[in-house]
């Protein structure tokens, strides 16, 4: 590309994406934002300047490859765009919305470290290629021809991102793939814990319907640990397992009152709007529709989802975070959005108690202002409280987002399976092998809480494990170079839930 194409370029300002008016949408459960338009999409993609040594590879956990299917995009190939995105994963309409390309990605541009512009909107082109495929094309039509069947068999369990990811990749290789999934709908966190204004439930059905037609088998209400044991699945001609359940064990803030009628765990809470669907009361009557007055504690993603969620349900939403608002881990899209549509930021305060009727339901919750203090271990300034400032909101609902951790079923029946001490499970970060041999595990069950795109980065690693594995017998560690590398592209950013 020639100088004046490129500033011809980097005249072009970065477009905008059309929203619900925050006054109508925070009554219903549609998508906040619309999407480009064809038109939108292109001029974004032409605001790509064609990096020599693009970037913004290096910061996606599954290694898209970023320039060639923006290019597409610009040419008017939508489609094939599309199939350039699934060639490295598998939910590109998901990771389009949920991913923090802001932090992987898109800080990553060459055009967005320039002074006074901004990067290539990476995550919305994604976005929109997928959609563009689900609704005017069939990505089948531009898949590779199916493989011979290698005579190997994998087991996964959970069919959340990182289960799916390994599913995608192993299915291409000629493997044949059995996915177990707890729920009665696949898709893990992406179905029960992110809610439909921002990921439509459609959408996840259809990258899993596309897994299911590329051959990919998925058995639905089957929890390992219950049904069959790891060890009884390997002993019934399975060649590798892959363990990706995630964290769903929620945290609480063991304070006096946390047993009251109307506190929920934010996983309960969204599970109920999003699986029970809540948001269609009164078709089907879910307990949280009867809130009033709902106070969200924490302030990562999971607080400001069921903060939104809390509006949608007809309740008044309060958010309480004991740190200050330039601390909150929550993306500031998702911040900023919530405080659009009209939660209510009550920052720098932390819950002392919670306050019952004399029928045992939430009245109140106590809380306690804060100060901040001396950094503590994650780089923030610690919250201090401040001695005889507390004070009392009235509520009916307390919904606690501090966090998950995972659920110990699949390690108390694997006794060889080793844990850490907050039993997430041990694993080679650079092959994703556990300890038991032929098992692998990836996501949150081995990180904690993190984001879906890092999930699926760690499905792949293990997908590649596994190929090896089933096909040779062993797993090869990368090189020291290649390992440096791999670093590099590592998303580290946890999704926090605090």
């Amino acid at each position: 590309m020639d100088k004046e194409e490129r500033k011809r370029r980097m005249k072009i300002p970065r477009q905008k994406m059309p929203e619900q008016d925050p006054k109508r949408r925070k009554h219903n459960s549609e998508e906040v934002p619309y999407g480009f338009s064809e038109e939108t999409a292109m001029q974004e993609a032409r605001r790509c300047i064609k990096c020599e040594k693009p970037l913004c590879i290096e910061g996606c956990p599954v290694n898209i490859n970023i320039p060639e299917f923006i290019d597409l995009i610009e040419q008017g190939k939508f489609i094939e765009a599309a199939w350039k995105l699934y060639e490295q994963n598998a939910l590109p309409a998901v990771t389009g919305r949920v991913c923090p390309q802001e932090t992987q990605c898109e800080i990553k541009c060459v055009l967005g470290k320039m002074k006074g512009k901004e990067p290539v909107a990476i995550g919305r082109l994604e976005r929109f290629a997928a959609d563009y495929e689900r609704k005017h094309g069939s990505i089948q039509t531009l898949a590779p021809e199916k493989p011979e069947p290698s005579g190997k068999k994998v087991a996964i369990i959970g069919a959340g991102p990182a289960g799916l990811t390994v599913a995608g990749d192993l299915i291409k290789l000629g493997h044949e793939i059995v996915v177990y999934e707890a729920l009665h709908e696949p898709g893990g966190v992406l179905v029960y814990g992110i809610p439909e204004f921002r990921l439509p439930k459609e959408i996840v059905r259809y990258e899993v319907s596309n897994l299911e037609k590329m051959g990919v088998k998925i058995f639905l209400d089957y929890i390992v640990g219950k049904s069959r044991t790891i060890d009884e699945l390997l002993n019934s001609g399975y060649d590798a397992v892959f363990i990706g359940t995630g964290a769903g064990l929620p945290m609480f803030m063991n304070i006096p009152g946390e047993n009251l009628v109307g506190v929920y765990s934010a996983n309960e809470y969204l599970t109920r709007a999003n699986l029970m669907k809540a948001y269609l009361f009164p078709t089907y009557a879910t307990a949280p529709i009867q809130s009033k007055k709902v106070i969200t504690v924490g302030g990562g993603n999971v607080a400001m989802d069921s903060a939104r969620t809390a509006l949608r349900l007809g309740a008044e939403s309060v958010i309480v975070y004991r740190r200050s608002r330039q601390e909150m881990p929550a993306r500031d899209e998702e911040i900023h959005h919530a405080e659009e549509e009209g939660v209510e930021m009550n920052i720098l305060t932390n819950p002392v108690r919670i306050f019952g009727d004399e029928y045992g339901r939430v009245c109140a919750i106590e809380c306690i202002k804060m100060e901040l203090g001396e950094p503590d271990d994650s780089g923030r300034r610690r919250p201090v409280p401040i001695k005889g400032s507390e004070f009392t909101i009235e509520c009916d609902t307390v919904v606690p987002s501090l966090g998950n951790k995972p659920n110990p079923l699949i390690s108390m029946t694997t006794p060889d399976l080793k844990t850490t001490r907050w039993g997430t499970l041990e694993c080679d970060e650079d092959t994703m092998e556990t300890s038991k041999k032929g098992v692998f595990a990836g996501g949150d069950i081995v990180t904690g809480a993190a984001t879906v795109i890092s999930a699926m980065g760690a499905g792949r690693i293990a997908a590649t494990s596994i190929h090896e594995y089933i096909t040779t017998g062993k797993v090869t560690k990368p090189k020291k170079e290649e390992k440096k590398k791999k670093d590099k592209k590592k998303d580290k950013k946890k999704d926090k839930t605090e």
